[in-house]
């Protein structure tokens, strides 16, 4: 009697642990999505590069020169830039 209870025991194990090993149905569509993201990521990092006019640029060098960052540093930049 306890042989045969330990074998059903053993066999329910083997077979949950076989079943937790098929994969999702789900796992399928996940690399078509992965493609996806990885186009839409590509798209937005391709941008055109900022281009920076002179004015923006020293300001930019007198904000690094007084050490600013931050709140401070973009309110340096912005009175800079419209003086």
């Amino acid at each position: 009697m306890l042989y045969k209870i330990t074998a059903i025991a053993a066999a329910a194990l083997m077979a949950t642990s076989a079943m937790a090993q098929t994969p999702p149905a789900q796992a399928a569509a996940k690399p078509a999505a992965a493609a996806t993201h990885a186009a839409t990521h590509a798209a937005r990092t391709s941008r055109a590069p900022v281009v920076r006019t002179a004015k923006s640029l020293d300001c930019s060098k007198q904000a690094d020169s007084k050490n600013l960052h931050g709140a401070p540093r973009r309110s340096f930049m912005e009175s800079c830039k419209k003086a």
